[in-house]
């Protein structure tokens, strides 16, 4: 079969898939497919990642409440790393090659799998960067390793069914392998904290770079498919906004063991609630579909710069968790520096969405970098108030606010800014 019949082999699978998950041929899908979703095997494993974001944002808060910043940090960075980039692998191959057959089912399984072993090693990981001595990572790089192995299997599979696009998955095959390799010498190496954390730095730039070299290499992209891709990483930030939510109930559970029912444990309610709201709001304002399937060279950028996205949503959710040590009279940080654990994340996050739009678009409009500004205003007076004296409640409500300056903008005036965008853009 030549390679164009087999490309029309695989858009016709996808445009009528069959019923029964028999093994077939993985050849990559039509990135024009109308009305492309995600499927419910998407959904399941996304659901996985709920556990990992939680373990990874409760030992955070764990550590921040007793002050040990640098630890908490580089711990956090790591694991939403870990768990955000093994993601997006599968994710993006998916977008390109789900077959839906018998083999795809259980290796995503086995991805399942690896991310539920990495989330159950992170106790030992922060505790260990806590003492400073070693990095005990052994439990979350296997979990890690676990899920790549099995990407690195559906990679020779589409570099044996999908003959045009070989060289590139070869190019993931070798990259990805490489680099598990090297995860796996340094589980046994066991160096210390300093040099560990040197060989990691290595490794994630190995990660980083395998993805672009595959897809700007002679074999051509994989046919990711750009609408499907943008629901994807908005349904992980959905996911990732969870953990608001879950900071936002233990919040509220420490004032009322405090304080039973009042008006502060309305305020922490509300506002968490709130804050929830309006991130989500403000991140379904990008247009990411429409410019992706039109600009798919922008998708590395946009794809990797969401990283500080998670990163953020997560940290939030972390910030919360302080926030109920602090109401419980347990942390030994005080009430304004438990308030900055979820201060700054918010504001990460108006920064990496307003630069990854702004890399979207290729645009400069004054208006964004207005409502930019009036955003991060909005969390210098929340951290202010509870500086002279405001409760938490009132903190966090102030906190919320933040993202809503960026929505009212954005549904009176910002919304025509955004469509002229568009027009300019797509030439239409």
């Amino acid at each position: 079969m030549s390679d164009q019949q087999t490309q029309d082999a695989g858009t016709a699978a996808s445009a009528r898939p069959p019923l029964d998950h028999r093994l077939r041929r993985m050849v990559g899908r039509d990135p024009k497919e109308a009305h492309r979703a995600s499927t419910p095997l998407e959904l399941l494993f996304d659901l996985t990642f709920v556990v990992a974001f939680s373990q990874a944002g409760a030992q955070t808060a764990h550590l921040l409440e007793l002050g040990h910043w640098m630890p908490a940090i580089v711990g956090f960075l790591f694991a939403v790393f870990a768990i955000w980039w093994a993601w997006i692998n599968y994710s993006w191959l998916a977008s390109a090659y789900d077959n839906d057959d018998i083999f795809f089912r259980v290796a995503t399984m086995v991805e399942m799998l690896g991310v539920l072993v990495l989330a159950l090693g992170l106790p030992d990981l922060f505790h260990s960067l806590d003492e400073g001595e070693h990095v005990d990572n052994g439990v979350v790089v296997a979990g890690y390793v676990v899920m790549r192995v099995a990407t690195i299997a559906l990679w020779l599979r589409a570099a044996k069914h999908d003959g045009a696009r070989r060289r590139t998955a070869l190019t993931y095959v070798v990259f990805v392998s490489i680099a598990q390799l090297g995860w796996i010498a340094v589980i046994f190496i066991n160096l210390p904290l300093v040099p560990t954390l040197a060989i990691t730095a290595v490794l994630i730039v190995l990660e980083l770079v395998g993805p672009y070299v595959a897809e700007h290499g002679p074999g051509g992209g994989t046919p990711w498919h750009a609408h499907h891709i943008a629901e994807r990483y908005g349904l992980l930030v959905i996911i990732t906004l969870g953990e608001i939510i879950l900071g936002t109930i233990l919040a509220i559970s420490a004032v009322i063991d405090e304080q039973d029912w009042s008006v502060e444990a309305a305020a922490v309610a509300f506002g968490g609630t709130a804050l929830a709201f309006g991130l989500w709001w403000v991140y379904f304002t990008m247009p990411s579909g429409k410019m992706l399937q039109r600009f798919r060279e922008r998708g590395f950028v946009w794809g990797y710069l969401h990283y500080f996205i998670f990163i953020a949503l997560a940290g939030a959710g972390a910030g919360l968790h302080v926030a109920a040590y602090e109401i419980e009279g347990v942390a030994h940080i005080g009430l304004v520096p438990a308030l900055l654990t979820v201060v700054v994340p918010v504001g990460v996050f108006m920064v990496a969405l307003f630069t990854i739009y702004s890399l979207l678009l290729r645009q400069f409009d004054p208006f964004h970098i207005w409502l930019f500004i009036g955003s991060l205003l909005v969390l210098v007076a929340a951290v202010a108030a509870v500086a002279a004296g405001a409760t938490f409640g009132v903190g966090i409500l102030i906190t919320a606010a933040a993202p809503f300056v960026v929505v009212v903008g954005y549904e009176t005036v910002g919304h025509r800014h955004q469509s002229a965008a568009l027009r300019r853009a797509l030439g239409h």
